[in-house]
């Protein structure tokens, strides 16, 4: 095997034009499809910011909720596509649709345990949002637009969730192309029932909040539908989808070596989106002022951020096959991945930065909170190619399986330094929240450090196709 120690340093950290075209054929498309979905979220955001601060307020609070849900089924599908891509890389159709039928099992899972939290446990998770500061009248309003949209926002969460399970798959293959042109049809459909259920337009009733919910379900619908129909009619270049519902099947074998590797990033997804939630908790002690202008700034920054989480997600796939295929040139590839993220972030970074006093505009609030949004965006933007890095390290280590160390770099470190930093920072100091938020997005930085170390050394450099026990052709539509 190659090693870096082997390789010139300027080969070890950057590619050819071929290993490049590569990389943003896998990137490209993923990053369109992560920007369409936070695009939806801005969408839902803006518009229903123009009828009312309480509504948007209402629709904000049930979107931090759902983020969770999102990042549970993310974290719940990454398992069985650390599998999915070593399998497309061995070349393995059997292997791949076994990992798809698990995750089915997961979608419908996670959908389930989903509505339950959120039907069961709507008036704490909804209250826990509405400080003192929000006043009895306001509280109370926000709370009523929270809880009609979260009331339609229910049907989505399976659609949503078997819509993941099939881009997953189709992104493990190689595939990103279908996913983002679902995601794009979806972004239009929802564009229009958002303007005509929200506002009442062309014969349609004003629903408000709800009709912004409606607009989002029916938009999810349609995701799903073109994605499933183009991916059962395709099973020539889809070969795991011949025979896919023929047998619910799964190898026991294979189902506990996924549970050992996916427990863990379902288990960091959950911890570390509400960890995030707690995190906006903590700075929402500092007024309602502050909880404004976060959500301005992180509406824009979502968008942005599909940058460095897409790159993540094409490293995670490729360095997936060159591992399940044996290429022995596959931990220079990592770091040449993880060069070309932070570089493109960095120019990412500077255009989210010019934008930054522009976007805060387009809401009809205080030039204070406008201000203060203003400076999250830059914050945000400044630290963009440290998130990348962080990132980029996050999911080379995954590609190989080492999910619990992932769990602990991730939620691990969020809840053990980050939020008890929030937190004390918030309460038992005076500083004001500017270099409250600056010192926590700092922390980051040593997260960069250890996934630097833990990177170089290749721990992470395994096959895990090896242990799991699937022969090609055990699973064939022949002999299902």
């Amino acid at each position: 095997m190659i090693r870096p120690s082997d390789t010139p340093l300027r080969s070890r950290f950057f590619g050819s034009r071929d290993f490049y075209r590569r990389l943003l054929t896998v990137a490209i498309p993923i990053m369109v499809q992560s920007g369409i979905t936070n695009f939806v979220g801005m969408l839902d955001n803006i518009m229903v910011g123009q009828i009312g601060t309480a509504q948007m307020s209402g629709v904000s609070i049930v979107n931090q909720l759902l983020f969770v849900f999102n990042l549970c089924c993310f974290g719940g599908f990454a398992g069985p596509g650390i599998y999915t891509a070593q399998f497309y890389g061995q070349g393995n159709d059997d292997g791949v649709r076994y990992t798809f039928r698990f995750k089915l099992y997961i979608a419908l899972a996670i959908s389930a345990v989903g509505f339950a939290v959120l039907t069961l446990f709507r008036d704490p998770l909804i209250r826990m949002y509405l400080t003192r500061e929000t006043g009895g009248a306001g509280a109370a309003e926000t709370y009523g637009y929270a809880c009609q949209y979260l009331a339609v926002m229910l049907v989505h969460l399976l659609p949503f969730a078997l819509t993941q399970a099939y881009s997953s798959t189709l992104r493990g293959t190689g595939e990103t192309v279908v996913p983002m042109v679902s995601g794009f049809a979806a972004v239009l459909v929802n564009l229009v029932f958002n303007y005509l259920l929200i506002f009442g337009k062309c014969g349609f009733p004003e629903l408000g909040v709800a009709g912004a919910a409606i607009a989002t379900v029916i938009a999810r619908l349609v995701e799903l539908a073109i994605i499933v129909v183009y991916t059962h009619t395709h099973t020539k270049k889809f070969r795991f989808a011949a025979g896919l519902y023929r047998s619910p099947r799964v190898p026991a074998r294979l189902i506990r070596e996924m549970t050992v590797k996916g427990a863990p990033l379902l288990i960091n997804e959950a911890l570390w989106s509400s960890g995030q939630a707690l995190l906006m908790q903590s700075y929402s002690v500092r007024g309602m002022l502050v909880i404004a202008a976060f959500n301005i700034a992180n509406t824009l920054s979502n968008v942005f951020s599909a940058v460095f989480i897409s790159m993540g997600e094409a490293t995670a796939i490729l360095l997936g096959h060159e591992l399940g295929s044996g290429d022995p040139d596959v931990r220079n590839d990592a770091n040449r991945m993880a060069v070309f993220t932070i570089l493109l972030c960095c120019a990412t970074g500077a255009v989210l930065f010019l934008l930054a006093p522009l976007f805060p505009e387009i809401y009809k609030t205080e030039a204070d909170v406008k201000a203060l949004a203003t400076s999250f965006i830059r914050i945000g933007a400044l630290c963009m190619p440290i998130y990348a890095y962080a990132n980029a390290a996050y999911f080379t280590l995954r590609s190989g399986g080492k999910t619990l160390i992932t769990f602990l770099s991730d939620a691990g470190y969020v809840w053990a330094v980050s939020l008890p930093a929030a937190f004390l920072l918030t309460r038992l100091t005076g500083w004001p929240i500017r270099p409250i938020y600056i010192f926590v997005q700092l922390l980051e930085f040593v997260k960069c450090v250890i996934g630097f170390i833990l990177v170089q050394k290749g721990i992470w450099v395994q096959d895990l196709t090896k242990t799991a026990g699937v022969p090609a052709g055990a699973d064939s539509p022949e002999t299902d």
